[in-house]
């Protein structure tokens, strides 16, 4: 049996989680509510807190799987993309870990992580995992991307942001409301009780299957600008019309591309993932196109949509199976792709 402990720390959030033969048997995440007051995450405050909750973390997720250290097979860890003060401190103490047990040390590339969320197992006889080839949206606060998969290890960027990420436009246009952070699930509440075709927000005119959310971002401040001149109450009065517009044409945006490469490549079998997948507008469009296109869909629980240890682990369980490791020299980093 290969046991595989998972460390995923790329931003502020510490998680740690055990996989046994790709089925999940803990996922701990220790959040950080400090980040909160200063409308965004703090690195600095992010790295710290890291410290604090790594050891804690992995105890509680070796003990939630019944599992000692002595039995895990090896220590796979988020390399990056992320924060480089707290990858650091996930990478480190992988170091340290594996080297005191004396078992494989596997670098996880977080993105990959995301798409690969889909395979862990609930249980050994849960079968409902995406066929390849596939196309991966990959949505959340960094990333917009389209991804086609072929295997657990060979995956391609077809589409991807040329500027700001969709869960970026979510957060940016939430704080030009007054909202608080993080600003995406926010207005994702508020847009269940709105008119999404209320106001008419610019989308983007991108060759191709890339993105672009600045222009959006950029329409929706000049158009509230606008309205507060001649209203001073416009946004407390259409919060929840703003938000469901808002919510509704950044889905259209993601779909229009999705839609295209999805008919152009042929591939009919279509996996959404990242923190913005959690999104109720989004999964909604996701089960509509299923019935429209016949697309097999796949929408990742809860639990694996933000950033946790467990695709981390189950990304680790595959490299494993490789045994693709890497050596103690290895160092973290804040910016890579697929």
């Amino acid at each position: 049996m290969a046991i595989i402990l998972g460390i995923e720390s790329s931003c502020d959030d510490t998680s740690a989680a055990v996989i046994c033969d790709g089925v999940i048997c803990s996922n701990v995440v220790a959040g950080q509510a400090v980040h909160e007051q200063y409308g965004g995450v703090v690195p600095e405050l992010a790295s710290r807190a890291h410290q604090q909750n790594i050891i804690p973390v992995v105890h509680q997720a070796l003990k939630q799987a019944g599992v000692t250290k002595e039995d895990l097979s090896a220590v796979a860890f988020t390399r990056g993309p992320g924060l480089l003060g707290s990858l650091l401190v996930g990478t480190s103490f992988a170091k340290g870990f594996s080297t005191a047990l004396d078992i494989p040390l596997i670098d996880v590339n977080h993105l990959k992580a995301h798409v690969l969320a889909h395979f862990i197992k609930e249980d050994a006889d849960d079968m409902d995992q995406p066929k390849f080839p596939f196309l991966c949206l990959l949505v959340s606060g960094g990333n917009s991307q389209i991804i086609r998969v072929d295997s657990h290890s060979k995956m391609e960027i077809v589409g991807q942001t040329i500027d700001d990420a969709a869960g970026e436009a979510f957060d940016k246009c939430a704080k030009v409301m007054g909202l608080p952070y993080p600003g995406g699930p926010v207005v994702d509440k508020l847009a269940k009780l709105g008119d999404g075709d209320k106001f008419k927000f610019s989308k983007p005119r991108i060759a191709g299957y890339d993105y672009s959310f600045s222009g959006l971002k950029t329409s929706f401040l000049y158009f509230l600008r606008d309205e507060l001149m001649n209203d001073t109450g416009f946004i407390e009065k259409n919060k929840e019309d703003l938000c469901a517009s808002l919510q509704k044409t950044i889905v259209d945006i993601l779909m229009d591309k999705l839609r295209l490469a999805a008919k152009d490549l042929q591939i009919n079998e279509i996996a959404v993932a990242g923190g913005v997948s959690a999104n109720s507008g989004l999964r909604a469009s996701f089960e509509d196109h299923a019935q429209k296109y016949g697309w097999n869909i796949h929408i990742p629980k809860f639990a694996y949509t933000t950033d946790n240890a467990a695709m981390v682990a189950i990304t680790g369980y595959y490299k494993y199976l490789e045994q693709d490791f890497c050596d103690k020299s290895v160092t973290p980093y804040a910016r890579t792709s697929i």
